[in-house]
């Protein structure tokens, strides 16, 4: 079964917080309550998106769906989990790489 275009970007960006969370917050595996508030919000926007299953990936899109403070949180997170994503979770980086080539936005 294929996985839809949002479901995999909900994955990778739970992956990225995830990760976030582990090396700043919490290492014992759980989200704090920060992290899994902008995890939630995120797979709701995500939910919403309006390309659905067109869309691009959330870093190079031209609509800025998130509130200002959920954004800046968002944007830091995936500077960081970012490249060490290729160390933790090597599958999900490479299909990232391959979904920003391969769905660019229109109109970028």
């Amino acid at each position: 079964m294929k996985t839809s275009r949002i479901e995999k970007e909900k994955q990778t960006v739970g992956l990225m917080i995830e990760l976030y969370c582990h090396n700043k917050h919490h290492p014992q595996g759980i989200l704090c309550e920060d992290c899994q508030n902008l995890l939630n919000y995120a797979q709701q926007r995500l939910e919403h998106c309006k390309f659905g299953e067109d869309k691009t990936v959330c870093g190079d899109c031209i609509v800025h769906c998130y509130k200002k403070e959920m954004r800046e949180k968002i944007v830091g997170i995936m500077r960081y989990s970012g490249p060490r994503m290729i160390f933790k979770h090597p599958i999900a980086a490479i299909q990232h790489l391959v979904d920003k080539r391969t769905h660019p936005q229109k109109g970028k």
